[in-house]
């Protein structure tokens, strides 16, 4: 049982006078480590595109993608997940799960010149499909099982051209137990699973869409993705992904469902990760050029804030720029 203190001279501001004392007592703390940087990787040549709504975030095809990697490894961050954008599309996605399709050959060309880098995939079609939706649509819709047959044919062939882990997102139903049947029976029993168990159908997406291409081309994610109001739904998405074999889970958006992070770390001792999404990124940077806030300082507190709400990894496009303040501290 804890104490009251009923002492009416007590004073907290004693551990707030100095940074010496402000520090020894800080609850909640970041480090490099616990930072995982989205790269978004294209196919051809000599192509380093800024993204229009994500200032000092780019497309690279892998001649470029070098020099990024460099600088990652440079400050620490040694963690990053590969979205694929391909050169052509179709209506099954199957550039996703091609032996030489972009991320395939992506993962290769990383572990050759990069050993020392932990590369996870997304797993989804929605940047593989003409039509900018997560799965095969049948009658305007994603037919979830269907999905889950080339989702498994997408992560067979992930681990065969030696992914770390793998990162499913397209909040198919059965999606984390495919997957784990699928890399069991291709004696990949090692390589993890970090589910987007809870995936909303969120407006933060935006600046994303544009990065990787994957605008759907009718209607919306709505049939699949969570809606923003629930949470006691992202409590069933999360057991059901544990009991199939999840390893991570992750819950995105991150700023605006802190509530969400909480609770799901309530809920389990599995790791937790958040993923601090593209438009939370844009609208720091956004009012950042703007000079209405100080953007570092705005940045180093949201990143703080999804540590304390209960996230053990921080998937973000602040990574970089975080990890070398970081640094610097030290």
């Amino acid at each position: 049982m804890k104490l009251e203190r009923r002492n009416l001279l007590c004073r907290p501001r004693r551990l707030r006078k100095h940074e010496s004392i402000r520090s020894l007592v800080r609850e909640t703390h970041l480090t490099k480590d616990d930072f995982i940087m989205p790269l978004f990787v294209v196919a051809g040549k000599n192509v380093k595109k800024e993204i229009s709504s994500m200032p000092d975030i780019y497309q690279f095809s892998l001649d470029q993608i070098g020099s990024e990697i460099e600088t990652l490894l440079k400050v620490g961050i040694e963690r990053v997940i590969l979205f694929g954008i391909p050169d052509e599309k179709d209506e099954i996605g199957s550039d996703s799960f091609r032996d030489d399709g972009i991320i395939q050959t992506a993962i290769r060309f990383l572990k050759s010149n990069f050993p020392e880098l932990f590369i996870i995939t997304d797993v989804c079609m929605c940047e593989y499909t003409d039509h900018g939706h997560c799965g095969v649509i049948h009658q305007r819709d994603v037919h979830n099982d269907t999905t889950l047959y080339y989702l498994q044919k997408q992560v067979v062939s992930h681990a065969q051209a030696g992914v770390d882990m793998v990162a499913p997102s397209g909040m198919m139903d059965g999606m984390v137990g495919a997957i784990r049947e699928a890399l069991d029976k291709h004696d990949f029993q090692d390589i993890p699973i970090m589910s987007y168990s809870v995936k909303y159908a969120s407006s933060f997406y935006g600046p994303f869409r544009e990065a990787a291409e994957s605008t759907p081309q009718f209607g919306d994610r709505k049939s699949y993705q969570m809606d923003v109001a629930n949470i006691r739904e992202a409590l069933v998405e999360v057991e059901l992904d544990i009991e199939e074999g999840a390893d991570i889970i992750i819950v995105k958006p991150a700023l605006a469902y802190l509530d969400v992070i909480a609770r799901i770390r309530d809920l389990t001792d599995l790791p937790v990760a958040c993923y601090n999404v593209s438009g939370e990124y844009s609208m720091i940077k956004a009012a950042a050029q703007n000079g209405w806030i100080d953007g570092d300082k705005v940045m180093m507190e949201t990143l703080i804030s999804m540590k304390r709400a209960g996230a053990d990894i921080i998937i973000t496009y602040f990574a970089k720029e975080a990890a070398k303040i970081l640094q610097d501290q030290h």
